[in-house]
């Protein structure tokens, strides 16, 4: 065992989907881990050399390193109270869960009164990539923090995006997570609209795979809006506000509730009233500047 693994590592959500994948894959690494539970024992960890703490506020006490991986921001909350009983000197805690960015801050500074740091490192991917010690990790934290916290995350990250200081993870996971729920939306939406019309909803899915969907061709265009080019798609927004509207007259005359392709149409509109209907549709992201009052670009 080499010095870094002799760090005691605490983990709060063992037995969860995400959180029995990442504690697992730190024991393999040949880190202590000490876990507590709520009705029943985390399986296999135990035969990987992990103990039971009594609970949240002795894990606190014993730990070096705390990951929680619960699910809501007051189950966090909660969590991160009971740790800050008698915290360990130098305590850290690594936020995996999906929580708010507002609680994030509000729990480092109670940390901070503790003499314990946070960071939070949300993750994607799924519990079988858990299992494998393959996710991807949204970290927040600052240089220093994020220096020793980074061999932790290795251990079950195959992917680790550094993505600002204290609360960025939990900033760009949950727009990651709505960006990609608004695409499951318009496509369920869009199946009801084929069904409705007599069409076959799966030959949305072979167009939308032959077009621009396709090898992150939305990621790309808007990616290239960050960097000042708003040509990598020349169709022009104010046909796009066109064809929106055709799609929800469609919709209409369907008795299907357009509830997402309002609010594309509406978003649109704004931006054609902002000036930018004879631009291409990437000016969306200029829209959004200039409706909000600040630029948007990539950072240096």
């Amino acid at each position: 065992m080499t010095d870094a693994t002799t760090k005691q590592i605490g983990f709060v959500g063992a037995t969860g989907l995400m959180g029995h994948g990442l504690a697992k894959n730190i024991l393999l690494k040949g880190y202590p881990l000490a876990y507590t539970m709520r009705s029943r024992a985390p399986e296999g960890l135990d035969e990987l050399g992990a103990t039971r703490a009594a609970d949240n506020a002795e894990l606190g006490h014993i730990s070096d390193i705390v990951v929680i991986c619960v699910t809501t921001a007051s189950d966090v909350e909660q969590v991160v109270t009971a740790l800050l009983t008698d915290p360990k000197e130098g305590l850290i805690i690594m936020d995996a869960s999906t929580s708010e960015p507002s609680m994030t801050y509000h729990l480092a500074e109670l940390a901070s009164a503790k003499g314990a740091r946070f960071a939070d490192i949300p993750l994607t991917r799924s519990a079988k990539e858990a299992e494998a010690g393959t996710v991807n990790v949204l970290a927040g934290a600052d240089d220093e923090l994020f220096a020793e916290i980074e061999p932790i995350l290795t251990c079950f990250a195959e992917n680790i995006y550094r993505c600002g200081g204290l609360g960025a993870g939990h900033v760009i996971k949950l727009v990651n997570n709505t960006a990609f729920q608004a695409a499951l939306t318009i496509l369920a939406e869009g199946f009801a609209v084929c069904v409705k019309s007599g069409v076959d909803p799966a030959k949305l899915i072979e167009v939308l795979g032959g077009g621009g969907f396709a090898n992150g061709g939305t990621l790309n265009i808007m990616g290239e809006s960050l960097k000042g080019n708003f040509d990598a798609l020349p169709f022009q927004l104010d046909n796009a506000r066109k064809d929106v509207r055709y799609y929800n007259r469609l919709a209409g005359d369907l008795s299907i509730p357009t509830m997402v392709g309002g609010g594309v149409h509406e978003a649109l509109s704004a931006a054609s009233a902002l000036g930018f209907g004879g631009e291409f549709c990437a000016s969306l992201t200029k829209a959004q500047a200039k409706l909000n009052g600040i630029e948007i670009k990539a950072a240096e």
